[in-house]
């Protein structure tokens, strides 16, 4: 299998839809279809400043879509630079172990670059050993807690 990024494509929108489902449900978050559909919005027209990424199949003339990343440009004013910040990463389950992820991280490295960006940053969760082998290959993990403070509630 050859694997290729690329932005993401109006003819993409269902199997992306798809994967950004499969996305969710790993993450334990209820079946959404609005959520599905506000996303592929921001994704497919760059509102919010987020660029879709898709790997595709490339071997003998496939363009199935194997996996998605969406970034979106962030302000580090403590280094008066911008940044890129990973939200979302998924590779089909059926094209895991075959270098999609990494192909999009690698893709999301090379955007920040073009763009004069500083770093490539995002989350997982403390229990995704799996996705942590990868990025601990491609990135350095941080020491950095992350925190969520719900609006407008008093503590």
């Amino acid at each position: 299998m050859s694997v290729s990024v690329r932005p993401v494509l109006a003819a993409d929108r269902e199997r992306w839809s798809a994967l950004y489902a499969g996305y969710r449900a790993f993450y334990a978050l209820p079946d959404d279809p609005e959520a599905v559909d506000t996303t592929w919005h921001w994704v497919s027209t760059g509102e919010h400043g987020i660029t879709g990424l898709v790997a595709v199949d490339d071997t003998a003339g496939s363009s199935d879509l194997l996996g998605l990343a969406n970034v979106r440009r962030f302000a580090r004013p403590s280094s008066a630079t911008t940044g890129l910040y990973l939200d979302d990463l998924f590779t089909d389950p059926a094209a895991r172990g075959r270098g999609v992820a990494t192909a999009l991280l690698h893709e999301a490295g090379a955007l920040a670059a073009r763009e004069g960006a500083s770093v490539v940053r995002w989350i997982t969760s403390a229990d995704n050993a799996t996705a942590r082998r990868v990025y601990d290959r491609v990135a350095a993990a941080t020491p950095w807690v992350t925190y969520d403070l719900v609006p407008g509630r008093d503590r």
